[in-house]
């Protein structure tokens, strides 16, 4: 009886261990097989996106008339913040710039000057609203030939835009306006806010590198005259990797942050210009075709450009007819004097 008992004990035993191994083996399964499906999923691959700016964004761009004059440059502001800038040569042998911000809120922006008619080509081709502070006859006339929405600073002074009288400088260099001021004349004047219109240039999340593409030079120091008056230079910052703005000699810098201007990409060519009235005021021809070059990481190649009517966008091709990528940051696009000579080393 007692041998019975024990052989059933040692059977109960058996049964145990196999019941528990199972348990064991059961156990296991679920972990590795269940359990890691469940809980850790694979990971998924992180998506890169643009700093300079949100292409996700509806958001309509403004165009900013900007003043140029020796007396008002000490005291540009907000240029820092504008994704793309445009320089041109008005009368005088000077040159004006047009800032193209998007979903920025940049307080002082400035000095803001009046309107010429051939930026009204260049804040087309973005569909931006053109924010300016008076106007030539020809631009008057064209922003009503075009449908222009604008905001005019003299309509507007003391509402959307404001005079800084703390600056020791003749009154038309002093007037600025903010994001803030801007896009509260945007709702009120009904113009679109948004816009369906890609951005002027494809940008690349991933860096260009120039320097082993066909017809590609060293570009180190940029040298940009529009005139005897005026020479818009760019040194490259190999550690920044950006180019640092000078104007005939002097720092560009900003008023308020002290900083100097720098860019990550230029885009420079030349175009037709001719005096047009007595006031000295030019006439350019923007649409066409040309070359020039694109500069960015301390190499340029040459480029060809395209604009088949004032409001169609530029088209910047490398040489075999493909569309340039540049890379993600800002631009300066220095479109200058025909008989000016252009300087890259």
């Amino acid at each position: 009886m007692a041998k019975t008992k024990r052989k059933k004990k040692k059977k109960l035993g058996i049964f145990l261990v196999i019941l528990l191994l199972l348990l064991v083996a059961g156990g296991a399964y679920y972990y590795f097989f269940m359990y890691n499906k469940e809980e850790k999923p694979t990971p998924k691959k992180e998506v890169k996106k643009l700093k300079i700016i949100d292409e996700d964004s509806k958001s309509r761009p403004i165009a900013i008339m900007i003043n140029n004059h020796n007396q008002a440059r000490p005291y540009h502001s907000g240029l820092q913040d504008a994704y793309i800038v445009y320089e041109m040569v008005v009368e005088g042998g000077i040159t004006r710039m047009m800032a193209i911000f998007k979903d920025q809120d940049t307080d002082r922006i400035g000095s803001i000057r009046s309107a010429r008619h051939y930026f009204l080509d260049y804040a087309l081709e973005n569909d931006a609203v053109y924010v300016h502070w008076g106007w030539s006859p020809q631009a008057q006339s064209d922003i009503k030939t075009l449908d222009v929405d604008i905001v005019n600073g003299l309509t507007y002074e003391g509402k959307y835009f404001f005079r800084d009288k703390n600056l020791r400088v003749s009154s038309e260099h002093t007037g600025y306006t903010s994001m803030e001021m801007i896009n509260s004349a945007i709702s009120k004047l009904n113009y679109d806010d948004e816009t369906d219109r890609k951005t002027l240039l494809n940008y690349s999340v991933d860096n260009i590198d120039l320097a082993n593409k066909e017809g590609a030079i060293v570009a180190n120091n940029i040298e940009i005259p529009y005139s005897t008056y005026l020479k818009t230079s760019y040194t490259y910052d190999a550690e920044a990797k950006v180019y640092l703005r000078t104007v005939n000699g002097a720092i560009h810098k900003d008023y308020i942050t002290g900083e100097q201007y720098t860019t990550k990409n230029i885009i420079t060519y030349k175009l037709p210009n001719r005096t047009i009235d007595s006031k000295g005021r030019q006439d350019i021809d923007t649409t066409g075709s040309g070359e020039g070059y694109y500069i960015t990481n301390g190499y340029a190649i040459p480029i060809t450009w395209e604009k088949s009517s004032r409001s169609a966008k530029t088209k910047y091709r490398y040489e075999n007819g493909e569309e340039i990528d540049v890379n993600d940051g800002n631009t300066y696009i220095q479109i200058q004097p025909e008989n000016q000579e252009l300087s890259i080393s």
